[in-house]
């Protein structure tokens, strides 16, 4: 059991009886009364995302998954195949739980997932992956305005904002977390 005031994003917390994650909270000060968080889940069985307000005093009970390393192999359509770091072992798991995995893991990605009695409920990824450009529109000379951003199509399919400067066949550091690119990196 924690205190609602030691929550932190990421934490799998047990509301009504599921495992929900946090993805937001904020702190808000009423007019009359205490404070309260205003806390944004993401149920981990079924994807869907809850909307809670929790008084600062509450305690919640926070659920501790079992998390192990695997490597992800392929995709074939709604099943995603992954391999155990240390064993070998393969896995399938479905959109449900890779959700937008796809989006950012290219083949020999390391991941890592997190079983609940055993059972598969979710995949973290790496906090930024390194992905090519495969089709963004040209560079214009002479184009000088500035904060001019465009659309750029990764390898994995995923589409982000980036700087005019940025051509095809360039590796780019993008956030998985956020969906926005950071920096170029060097092949």
């Amino acid at each position: 059991m924690i205190k609602a005031s030691d929550m932190k994003k990421g934490m799998v917390i047990n509301v009504d009886g599921k495992p929900c994650q946090v993805l937001d909270y904020q702190h808000v000060k009423l007019g009359k009364g205490g404070a309260i968080y205003q806390t944004k889940f993401r149920n981990m069985i079924d994807g869907g995302t809850v909307n809670k307000r929790i008084r600062s005093e509450e305690t919640l009970d926070q659920m501790f998954l079992d998390r192990q390393k695997y490597e992800y192999l392929y995709s074939d359509g709604r099943t995603h195949i992954f391999m155990h770091q240390e064993t070998f072992d393969q896995i399938e798991l479905g959109d449900d739980v890779f959700v937008d995995g796809t989006k950012y893991c290219k083949p020999n990605t390391e991941v890592e997932i997190q079983f609940l009695d055993g059972k598969p409920l979710g995949v973290s990824l790496p906090n930024s992956v390194d992905l090519e450009v495969t089709d963004t529109p040209p560079t214009i000379k002479g184009a000088t305005a500035t904060n001019q951003y465009k659309k750029a199509i990764m390898e994995t399919g995923l589409e982000i904002t980036v700087p005019p400067f940025i051509e095809n066949g360039e590796m780019l550091r993008i956030d998985t977390r956020t969906g926005e690119y950071l920096e170029r990196v060097k092949k």
